[in-house]
């Protein structure tokens, strides 16, 4: 299945970053999969700034972005 709802020009390393959102453990075999020298300081960033841009969307919307394994949970991982 494909999903075309966010589909659009940019970085690759954001695609890869909203892939393993919260799943930091599978990084390594994405990352092997994709088969191209990829800075893992840029994927972290973009967890990081996706994380912050939903946390309003989230609360906004009456779901709690402090839940286990969501947004703010992938905050503090990075800390």
């Amino acid at each position: 299945m494909v999903d075309w709802s966010e589909a659009g020009q940019g970085d690759a390393l954001y695609d890869l970053a909203s892939l393993t959102l919260g799943h930091e453990e599978h990084l390594g075999n994405v990352v092997a999969g994709y088969g191209a020298d990829v800075d893992l300081d840029v994927i972290r960033a973009w967890w990081s700034l996706r994380s912050l841009l939903a946390i309003r969307w989230l609360v906004e919307h009456g779901f709690d972005p402090a839940a286990p394994g969501c947004e703010v949970d992938v905050l503090k991982s990075r800390m």
